[in-house]
Order: structure tokens, then C-alpha cells, then sequence
């Protein structure tokens, strides 16, 4: 249960700080975000304020053409005027002619003027005299003349001066008409981009805004998160130390039944005259009935009988391995530190049996190194013993710890770098260590 809640501890603290650290990245997110949208409108706004630019530079100048325009309307205003003033004379002379030659021409149509002129110069009393009015008449012909000559020449000025002044006239209207149009357009023109300033400037502002306040989430989560990471941090320390613990009793007892065990059975195997048939008929009756009422046990107080039984069924080689003598040339090591590689079966091992060696090299040589360290090795599971399957491991053997053991063919084991798992842990429960899936034999380091 312990080992369950510790494990809720740390997955929900790894949670926890997962979370925490993708809110703080969802920030990050909307800020680059936030300030990818305040470029664009700063651009934006700096292409709008170019055209305003442009536009109110247009706008002066054609206000400096309009003026200009403005001027030369008044000069073909001034212009028109005079020319309608001639026009005016001119009309009033041709007016006059055109009545003076009408009264001619009816005159001369009711007094025969021709016949008249003639009768003049014949009727003349001299020769002299008929020459004067010769010339007279000449002169009045010539007058005639000359007054039609000055009537068609001041028609046909009329005429142009007429068309003048419209030119002028129709010149000034198309200017007052283009410089109305163009300057209303371009007044609407900049208004409607002065308008898209403010709205640029609005949203400009309302993107700062949003990322001043996504800045200052993000500080607020990052201190949420790393005061939610210390937390995790130690909740994961104290689980950790916890289960630490937790594993250190466990071998600590295990190693201190499977002493007692091998204790008790060197002492059966050194003194066998001192024991009566029938008391060895009934202890062995005595460990038989535990050992077959506990063998469906999986657990570490429960394989206990088993364990002490188990030595005996093989006493000469258990004898052999297990002998007093040879404990007395043990090399202690349960105060030696770790220096297997983390992750690796024996540092997993030497995590959970202290007493073993630091340098016993890889796992297939631990039951040479173990020997040459004065440890007993033998066939026969214990729990607190090390497993050691040289076979296995991809010709480097592999080792692990024996938590209980309910005969030769069921144990469970602690142990680290199985089916790739790095950390210490019971991964196959109970099975059988002799399977070819294993490598096909298995060795027991005794503490």
C-alpha cells in the first residue's frame, strides 16, 4: 500500500510539473503570437502614416495648383470681361452699319441712285465741273465700300473673340470642376486613412495590452510552476527516501532469516550423532507439513520454512557451501557505497544486498567473485540470496534479488535492468528461474 500511495506521489507530482511547464509554454506561444500581430499593425500603421504622408503632399500640392489655377481664372475672367466689352462695341458698330447701308440700299433702290449719278455727270456745266462730281461720287462709292469692308472684318472678330471668351469661359469652368473633384477625393482619401490610423493605433494598443498581461501570466505560472517543482521535488525526495527505506528493511530481514536458516543448518549437519531418529523423524515431518501448506505463498514471511527446508533436501552440497568455516573468511561490504553503473541488475543487487562486493565485474562472474569473497553458492533459492543466471543478459550473465522462494523451480525476485527497465522493482511475480527463458541454470550467492 505504502509503495502504491508513493508511486501516486510521484506520478501525480511529474503530472503537476508537466502541466505546468506546458502553461508556461502556451504563454510563450501567445506572446510570439501577440508579437508577431503587434509587427504586423506596427507596419501596417507605418504604411498607412506613408500614405497619409503621400496624400497630404498631394493634397498641398494641389492646393498650391488650385491657387495657381485659381489665378489664371481670374486672368481669363478679366479676359472675358474685356472681350465681351468688345464684343459689345463690336456688335453696337455692326448694329449701326448694317442700319446705315439697309437706309442706302432702300434709298437707292427708291431714287435710282445709279440713274442719278449719271444724270449728275451729264447735267455738268463743264467739264471741270463734271470731274468734281466724278470724284464725289467716287468717294461716296468708296465709303460704301469701305463701310461693308468694316462691317465683315468686325463681324468675323466678333466672331472670334466670341469664341475666346466661351473658351475661356468653358476653361474655367473644367478647372473649378477637376480641382472640386480631385480635392474632395483626396480630403476623403486621407480621412478614411486617418481613420484606419486610429483604428490601427487602437488595436496596436489592445495587442500591447494583451501582451503585457500574457507577460505577466507567464510570470505568474513560471512561479507557480517552480514553486509546484520544488514541491514535487520533495515529495519526491521524501518518497524516494521512503521507499529506500522500505527496500533497506526488507533486505536487512530477509538477510537476517536467511542467516538464521543457514545457522541453524550448519548446526544440524555438524552435530547428527547428538540428534535422536526420532526427533529428526519428527522434525523433518515438522518442516515438511510449512513447507507444502506454504508452497502456493508467495510472500517474503511466508517462504521462510521452505527456505530452512530447502538446505537440508541437499545436504551435501548445502553443507559444503554453507559451512561455518567458510563465513569466517567473508569480506564485509554493506558499508561500501554503489559503484555499479545506476540502472544495471548488479547496482540494482547491490542496492538491495549491501554485502556485496563493489567490483565482482559483470553478473555471469559474481559467482566466482562471491566465492573468492567467502560467500556460499549453491543451487537452492533463499530468500536475501542473490540469483545469478551466467547464461542470461547477452553473454554477461544477470543477477537479482531473491525476495521469497517456495522451491527450486517458484521464486520472486527484485531487480533492475529486466525487459529494459532501469530502476529496481518485482517484474515476473512468481515464476520458475530454471526456465530455458532464462538461460537454463541458476546459482544462489548466500549472505
Amino acid at each position: 500500500m505504502k509503495k502504491r500511495i508513493l508511486s501516486a506521489v510521484l506520478v501525480s507530482g511529474v503530472t503537476l510539473s508537466a502541466a505546468a511547464s506546458v502553461h508556461a509554454e502556451d504563454y510563450d506561444s501567445q506572446i510570439a503570437a501577440t508579437n508577431n500581430a503587434i509587427s504586423n499593425l506596427a507596419s501596417q500603421q507605418e504604411a498607412a502614416q506613408a500614405q497619409v504622408a503621400t496624400i497630404q503632399s498631394q493634397v498641398s500640392t494641389l492646393r498650391t495648383q488650385k491657387t495657381e489655377l485659381e489665378a489664371k481664372n481670374a486672368e481669363l475672367e478679366k479676359v472675358s470681361a474685356d472681350l465681351e466689352s468688345e464684343i459689345q462695341e463690336l456688335s453696337s458698330k455692326i448694329v449701326a452699319r448694317q442700319d446705315s447701308l439697309a437706309k442706302q440700299a432702300r434709298s437707292a433702290q427708291q431714287n435710282n441712285t445709279a440713274t442719278s449719278y449719271i444724270n449728275s455727270i451729264l447735267n455738268s456745266k463743264s467739264i471741270s465741273e463734271a470731274i468734281t462730281r466724278i470724284t464725289a461720287i467716287s468717294k461716296v462709292v468708296t465709303a460704301n465700300n469701305d463701310l461693308l469692308t468694316k462691317q465683315e472684318s468686325d463681324q468675323k472678330e466678333l466672331a472670334a473673340k466670341q469664341e475666346e471668351n466661351q473658351a475661356a469661359i468653358n476653361t474655367i469652368a473644367a478647372n473649378k470642376s477637376e480641382l472640386e473633384t480631385t480635392e474632395a477625393g483626396l480630403t476623403t482619401q486621407q480621412a478614411e486613412l486617418e481613420a484606419a490610423q486610429v483604428t490601427l493605433a487602437a488595436e496596436l494598443a489592445t495587442a500591447q495590452n494583451e501582451k503585457t498581461s500574457l507577460v505577466s501570466a507567464k510570470s505568474t505560472a513560471e512561479s507557480v510552476a517552480a514553486s509546484t517543482a520544488a514541491s514535487v521535488a520533495q515529495s519526491q525526495a521524501i518518497a524516494e527516501s521512503e521507499a529506500t527505506a522500505q527496500v533497506v528493511a526488507s533486505s536487512e530481514a530477509a538477510t537476517s532469516v536467511a542467516s538464521s536458516e543457514v545457522a541453524a543448518t550448519s548446526e544440524a549437519v555438524a552435530q547428527p550423532s547428538e540428534t535422536p531418529v526420532s526427533e529428526t523423524s519428527t522434525a523433518s515431518e515438522a518442516a515438511q507439513e510449512p513447507a507444502s501448506s506454504e508452497t502456493s505463498e508467495v510472500q517474503p514471511e511466508s517462504a521462510a520454512p521452505a527456505v530452512s527446508e530447502a538446505p537440508a533436501s541437499v545436504a551435501p552440497i548445502a553443507t559444503s557451501e554453507a559451512a561455518p568455516a567458510a563465513e569466517t573468511h567473508k569480506v564485509s561490504a554493506a558499508s561500501t557505497p554503489n559503484t555499479y553503473p545506476v540502472g544495471q541488475c548488479t547496482w540494482g543487487v547491490k542496492s538491495l544486498a549491501p554485502w556485496a562486493g563493489n567490483n565482482w565485474g559483470n553478473a555471469k562472474n559474481w559467482i566466482a567473485s562471491a566465492q573468492a569473497a567467502g560467500h556460499s553458492v549453491g543451487t537452492t533459492p533463499v530468500a536475501g540470496a542473490i540469483a545469478v543466471w551466467p547464461n542470461d543478459g547477452g553473454g554477461y550473465g544477470h543477477v537479482a534479488y531473491v525476495t521469497s522462494a517456495s522451491g527450486a523451480n517458484s521464486i520472486q525476485v527484485m531487480e533492475s535492468n529486466y525487459a529494459g527497465n532501469m530502476s529496481i522493482s518485482n517484474y515476473r511475480g512468481t515464476f520458475d528461474p530454471t526456465s530455458s527463458a532464462h538461460g537454463g541454470s541458476v546459482f544462489y550467492i548466500y549472505p
